[in-house]
């Protein structure tokens, strides 16, 4: 089952498509992170100002240093010792969509522990984009069945892995990181 649902998803996102996914935090719409027309697919979808950006997935923190020209040793840490979902905003974009990089050359990051994220992102061998499954500015849904109708008939492929789950999933921890280890919290 979850082959198949990252095997079909694959073939999606390889052509350009958008699906509809879930994650080790809420239900998210992803494509290829590298590829600028799908990037912008999703957010005439979400009807998102496109100077907000979204994040990417990895599946392992290995990889980071593809996507930031700097990392700081304390990212490592702090991927591998959070309980809880993390994502860091770090500068130094690069090798991703032009799109997805912040003004101030920033991108979000997050490790992803789901086993169909890890799955389609290392099979990938790009980064995929997450972003919450719903209209810019309406609430983000807990669950699939709280899913805008619009989204879903939106996307060019909805996953059809934890559809029922009652799990109540949340956003990650968002922390901006600096070269030098400098870090705020953006959202605990």
């Amino acid at each position: 089952m979850l082959k198949d649902e990252v095997a079909k998803a694959l073939k999606i996102v390889q052509e350009g498509g958008i699906i509809l996914y879930p994650t080790d935090t809420i239900w998210g719409i992803g494509c290829d992170a590298t590829n600028t027309d799908a990037v912008k697919k999703i957010y005439h979808l979400k009807q998102r100002d496109e100077a907000k950006s979204m994040i990417i997935l990895l599946d392992t923190d290995n990889k980071l240093q593809s996507y930031v020209k700097e990392v700081p040793e304390l990212a490592y840490d702090l991927i591998q010792y959070a309980e809880n979902p993390l994502t860091l905003i770090m500068p130094g974009a690069k090798n991703i969509s032009p799109a997805l990089i912040g003004s101030d050359g920033s991108i979000g990051i997050r490790v992803t522990t789901h086993p169909f994220c890890q799955q389609l992102v290392q099979r990938l061998r790009k980064p995929l984009v997450s972003t919450s499954a719903n209209i810019s500015g309406k609430p983000s849904p807990q669950y699939f069945s709280q899913i805008d109708p619009e989204i879903i008939d939106g996307v060019d492929y909805v996953v059809n892995i934890d559809q029922h789950s009652m799990e109540i999933k949340n956003p990650s921890t968002i922390m901006r990181l600096e070269p030098n280890g400098r870090f705020e919290f953006i959202r605990r």
